[in-house]
């Protein structure tokens, strides 16, 4: 997999703050993009455990060779505890490669449709009800 910058710097305001992040049903995940193919789940358990209790992480693995795919995702209880992850390990080597850490979700910009918005209008008649 070929190393992704995704810019992070560029999303966070003076103080290294970064609103857009959204949380996900349980917590706080960022991904970790560029991971040496032959990085272990302890190795990334080791490094990022530094920052806080790490609750889940996941490693897609190719099917084929086994091998990591080069991206991990990697969840926290707690905002703090991601932005200080991704704040110390974004742009650092890891095991050889240069790695890049940031939020996985981002909010919805304001006015998105879906969601708990507005009703959806229809432009046809409604469906009849159920007998």
């Amino acid at each position: 997999m070929a190393d992704v910058d995704m810019g992070a710097d560029a999303r966070r305001d003076a103080n290294g703050n970064s609103d857009w992040a959204a949380r996900s049903v349980e917590g706080w995940i960022i991904i970790v993009t560029g991971l040496n193919e032959e990085s272990t789940e302890e190795d990334l358990q080791d490094l990022f455990g530094e920052f806080g209790d790490v609750r889940n992480l996941s490693m897609a693995l190719n099917r084929r060779t086994g091998y990591v795919m080069g991206y991990a995702l990697i969840e926290y209880a707690r905002k703090e505890e991601a932005e200080a992850a991704i704040k110390e390990t974004d742009g650092t080597e890891f095991l050889e490669k240069k790695i890049h850490t940031d939020f996985a979700f981002a909010k919805a910009p304001t006015g998105a449709r879906g969601g708990r918005g507005a009703p959806r209008r229809r432009d046809r008649s409604s469906s009849p009800g159920r007998r």
